[in-house]
């Protein structure tokens, strides 16, 4: 294969090795010009679907994907190159209408099922494969450090060890037998840090020293590239002593490539080489020479190969650093059998979108109950049940962020195609005639009802906009009153209130929880809610149908400041791996509140 790989690349013009160095996002980019400038990739970003409108059918899916595969393989080189085509399916094909979306990593992380999340990532392959997509950008390997990050529910947990497991099971289910037709190429992201931001900021500094950066950070890297991962991508943040990871040379190439024997290649992020002090959108000889092997140039990709090509003339990229990204560029795409792949062979149909018992068994696994005071839960199947709560009803908050579109705000039910709100569940395990739901509680007479669900939380988010901005605190009511006010309502009835939260991260919620009976962290748990009410509920014979198995991946606060523990006396709540089972029972007496909004200090 090497030899094979030599004699292609020694084959290429500037041109042709630069273009295949390009990744171009679908709406700026014809299935003819991917022909003409040889490109090596396109994606389809987070707001991107063919025919750029959203809610494209599998057809269309199917048939845009055909349309590039088939340009690459229609240029005058002497030996065609095959394109690879990326998505962010990070907790299932969310983009794509129609397909079961799996809970946010952050959940997974609380099953500390390595089993299942092996599974989900060869459901996931199956997903993207029907669609005649080859990668995925996914894992994220974050070990998240401090969670007013808006990206804290991709993380697994704070703890490197379970990011390090997880990582490499979700690596290995997802590309299975690479090469063959249920797999697909993994990405480890975001190299290396990105969880680690003084104060969660987005594309922030790392401050962490070598030591920690190894310890902690690198580990979950350790584990995908021990499984085998293909491809890396390097993260929008910095170091404390490398600068910038897009033109961090010492940790991209003397590192991860070198030192941990890396033999894939490293794609850039959206833009990402715009990071690098002196570098814009289209031109960065720093993150090429630095490591970069394929740079995502989502829109201005003709520049960039213009801009590349005359820097190699000028001597400013050194030929054999682009020979080298092109070799591994050409090695990965060979492993993954894209050279004896027929784009136009179908791969699978519409079915393989849905893998709804999957999610809806990790839904139940993924559950942590934090709270069961007077052992209210499970409940009776034929209890009178009042359901409140903006979330209770609603598939675009359980879902979150990276679900049809990238922030995920605008969906409504009617977008998904399938799945079901936790309402839904609720109804099917009580039985319709016996739930009513009152979103704000506005009408019902909560003294007519057996017991009170709420289900409240975050409304989604992604990067960025995710960002709980110091020094606000990551007070969920002052986030979302409303919610606040909801409990406020049913509380105090001689009524148990069963609290559910739909998160993407542990919040502070010890006012919150002071009005509830019992209180589940459902985090975000994507389109099979049914799995909520499958636990909290008793089986048709009175019994215990399916226990809580969830335990915490994150420290939850007990002050409204807890972002992060990482100083001496920083006290959480609950700690670390900390779960309440049906079987062992225990009382949580009233919670301490402040007074006033506290200032935060970290």
């Amino acid at each position: 294969m090497e030899a094979r790989i030599r004699e292609i690349v020694d084959g290429m013009t500037i041109e042709q090795k630069v273009g295949q160095m390009t990744q171009a996002d679908i709406r700026k980019i014809t299935p003819e010009e991917v022909r003409r400038f040889y490109i090596g990739s396109v994606l389809n970003g987070g707001n991107t679907q063919p025919g750029d409108a959203p809610g494209a059918s599998f057809a269309q899916w199917r048939a845009a994907t055909r349309a590039y595969h088939d340009a690459a393989l229609a240029t005058d080189m002497a030996v065609k190159i095959p394109l690879i085509w990326g998505t962010d399916a990070v907790h299932g094909h969310g983009i794509v209408a129609g397909a079961t979306v799996f809970p946010h990593n952050m959940g997974l992380g609380a099953t500390h099922d390595a089993e299942l999340v092996r599974e989900i990532g060869a459901a996931t392959a199956k997903q993207v494969r029907a669609t005649g997509i080859d990668w995925v950008f996914a894992p994220t390997l974050a070990v998240v450090q401090n969670t007013r990050w808006g990206r804290s529910y991709e993380s697994f947990s704070s703890d490197p060890a379970v990011v390090r497991e997880l990582g490499a099971a979700y690596v290995e289910g997802l590309q299975g037998t690479l090469g063959s037709d249920t797999s697909a190429v993994a990405t480890a992201k975001h190299f290396i840090g990105d969880g680690g931001t003084d104060r969660g900021l987005d594309r922030g500094v790392n401050a962490s020293s070598t030591v920690d950066l190894i310890a902690i950070h690198a580990q979950g890297y350790v584990g995908a590239l021990d499984a085998g991962a293909q491809t890396v991508m390097a993260s929008y943040s910095s170091t404390r002593d490398y600068g910038k990871m897009h033109g961090a040379g010492t940790l991209l190439t003397d590192v991860l490539k070198k030192r941990m024997g890396f033999d894939g290649f490293i794609v850039s992020d959206w833009n990402g080489i715009a990071e690098v002090p002196g570098c814009e959108r289209d031109h960065c000889a720093a993150a090429i020479n630095a490591g970069i092997d394929m740079v995502m140039v989502p829109e201005k990709w003709e520049k960039f190969i213009k801009k590349t090509a005359r820097a190699v003339r000028m001597g400013d990229i050194p030929m054999a650093r682009i020979d080298d990204a092109v070799t591994r560029i050409l090695r990965v795409k060979m492993r993954a059998g894209l050279f004896e792949r027929d784009p136009d062979a179908v791969v699978g149909d519409a079915q393989d979108l849905l893998a709804r018992d999957l999610a809806r068994r990790a839904v139940r696994e993924s559950l942590v109950l934090l709270k069961n005071n007077g052992a209210v839960l499970p409940l009776r199947r034929d209890a009178r049940i009042l359901v409140v709560g903006k979330s209770a009803n609603s598939l675009r908050n359980q879902s979150g962020g990276w679900t049809l579109n990238w922030q995920g705000m605008k969906n409504h039910n009617a977008d998904f195609l399938t799945g079901d709100t936790l309402l839904a569940g609720i109804r099917e395990v009580a039985g319709a005639a016996n739930v009513v739901f009152d979103k704000t509680a506005a009408k019902a007479n909560v003294a007519s009802f057996d017991a009170v669900i709420a289900v409240v939380g975050e409304l989604p988010y992604a990067e960025m906009k995710g960002d709980i901005l110091f020094p606000a605190p990551l007070s969920e009511s002052r986030l979302y009153p409303e919610d606040l006010q909801v409990l406020r309502k049913v509380a105090g009835h001689g009524k148990p209130v069963i609290t559910v939260l739909v998160s993407g991260r542990p919040l502070y919620v010890n006012d919150l929880m002071n009005l509830s009976d019992a209180f589940v962290a459902a985090w975000l748990p994507g389109t099979e809610g049914k799995g909520v009410a499958d636990v909290l509920f008793r089986d048709a014979h009175g019994a215990i149908a399916h226990d809580f198995h969830g335990r915490l991946g994150f420290a939850w606060p007990n002050t409204p400041c807890q972002a992060s523990f990482a100083k001496a006396g920083d006290t959480p709540l609950f700690a670390l791996g900390y779960g309440l089972k049906y079987t062992n029972p225990k009382q949580l007496g009233p919670l301490a509140t402040p007074a006033a909004p506290p200032v935060c200090t970290q």
